[in-house]
C-alpha cells in the first residue's frame, strides 16, 4: 500500500481522466463576464490545493462502481467549489496573509471581493448540484454546506475560551472539516445507486479522515516550519483558536501553566517569545503526539468502514488516503 504523497499519486492516476474532465469543469464554471470573478477564483485555485475532497468523490463513486456518465464529475467539481468559497471566507475571518505559501485572495484583492467571490462559487455549487437533478444529492451537498457555516460559526464562539470541552471543539472540527469530507464520499455510492449501508460506511469513512485531518492540522500549527504547513506558523496560537495540542497542554499543566495559556490564549496578551514556550510545554505534556496518536486511530476507523466493499485498486487507494491524512507529519 502506497504511503503519503504517494497515495496521491497513486489516487490521481487511477483517476486521471476523471480529474482532468473535473478540472475542465471546474475551469469552465469559474467563468463570468466580471473579470475579478475569474481572475480572483483562478488565484485560489493556482494556490495549488491537491484536490482531496473531488478526488475522494471520483474514486468512490469507481469504487461503487459507477459507470454511467458524468454525475460523478460534476459533483466532484461541486464539492471543489464549496471547499474553495470556505477557504475564501474562513481566511477573512482568520484575516490570514498566505494560503498553501502563497498570498491569499484576501491580502491580493481586498476582504470585500473575497467574501463576494466566495459566495458565487457557493452559487455555482448549487447550480452544479440542480443540474444533476437528485434531490437526495442536494439534500447531502446542502446540508453539508450548512454544517461547514455552523463549525465556523461554533469556531468563533469557541475561540479564546479554555473551558471549552474535547466534545465540543470536536464538534467545531466535524462541522467545519469533515462534514465535506463525509459528503464528498456518500454522493460516490449515491450515484453508483448502492445501498444505504453503502452510502452510510462511505460518508463515515469520510467523517473520520475529516477528523483526522483537521487534527494532524491542528498539530501542524505548533509542529511543522512555514514551508512545509503553507501558513504561517503559530497562527492558530495567535487567533487564540481552542485546539486538542492547546486543550491536552492546559488541562495537564500546573497552575502556573495555566495561567500562561490564559494569558495568552483567553486574552490574547502575548509577547514574541510566547510561542516558543507554548511549544515547549506542548512538548513536555506530549501533546503534538496525542494529538497525532487519535488522528491515527480515527484514520484505522475510517479504514475499517471499507470492509464493506470489495476489493480494488479504488478500495487500496482509498485505504491509503487514510494513511496519508496522518503521515504529513511522520
Amino acid at each position: 500500500m502506497p504511503d503519503g504523497e504517494d497515495a496521491l499519486t497513486t489516487l490521481v492516476g487511477l483517476v486521471r481522466e476523471d480529474l482532468e474532465v473535473c478540472n475542465r469543469t471546474i475551469v469552465a464554471n469559474m467563468d463570468s463576464p466580471v473579470a475579478l470573478i475569474p481572475q480572483l477564483a483562478a488565484h485560489i485555485v493556482a494556490a495549488g490545493g491537491k484536490r482531496l475532497r473531488p478526488l475522494l468523490t471520483l474514486a468512490a463513486a469507481r469504487m461503487c462502481g459507477y459507470a454511467g456518465g458524468v454525475r460523478h464529475v460534476n459533483l466532484a467539481a461541486c464539492v471543489e467549489f464549496i471547499h474553495t468559497a470556505t477557504l475564501l471566507h474562513d481566511d477573512v475571518v482568520d484575516e490570514s496573509a498566505l494560503r498553501r505559501g502563497l498570498a491569499s485572495a484576501n491580502a491580493v484583492f481586498g476582504n470585500k471581493a473575497s467574501v463576494l467571490v466566495g459566495d458565487f462559487l457557493f452559487a455555482r455549487a448549487f447550480e452544479l448540484m440542480v443540474a444533476d437533478g437528485s434531490l437526495k444529492v442536494l439534500g447531502i451537498l446542502s446540508r453539508a454546506s450548512a454544517t461547514i457555516s455552523e463549525g465556523e460559526v461554533l469556531q468563533l464562539v469557541t475561540q479564546n475560551d479554555l473551558s471549552t470541552s474535547e466534545e465540543r471543539y470536536l464538534d467545531v472540527i466535524r462541522g467545519k472539516t469533515a462534514a465535506l469530507f463525509a459528503a464528498a464520499c456518500q454522493i460516490g455510492a449515491v450515484v453508483a445507486d448502492r445501498p444505504l449501508s453503502e452510502e452510510m460506511a462511505l460518508a463515515e469513512y469520510g467523517m473520520n479522515i475529516g477528523i483526522a485531518f483537521q487534527l494532524v492540522d491542528d498539530a501542524l500549527d505548533y509542529a511543522a516550519d512555514q514551508a512545509q504547513l503553507g501558513k504561517t506558523v503559530g497562527d492558530d496560537f495567535r487567533e487564540g483558536k481552542i485546539t486538542l495540542p492547546v486543550l491536552v497542554a492546559y488541562t495537564q499543566g500546573t497552575a502556573e501553566e495555566r495561567s500562561f495559556w490564559q494569558r495568552t490564549i483567553e486574552e490574547c496578551q502575548q509577547t514574541e517569545a510566547d510561542l516558543s514556550h507554548a511549544m515547549d510545554l506542548m512538548a513536555h505534556h506530549n501533546a503534538i503526539r496525542i494529538t497525532l496518536d487519535r488522528a491515527a486511530h480515527l484514520a484505522a476507523e475510517a479504514q475499517a468502514k471499507l470492509s464493506l466493499f470489495p476489493d480494488s485498486p479504488f478500495k487500496t487507494s482509498l485505504m491509503a488516503v487514510a494513511d496519508y491524512t496522518v503521515s504529513r507529519v511522520r
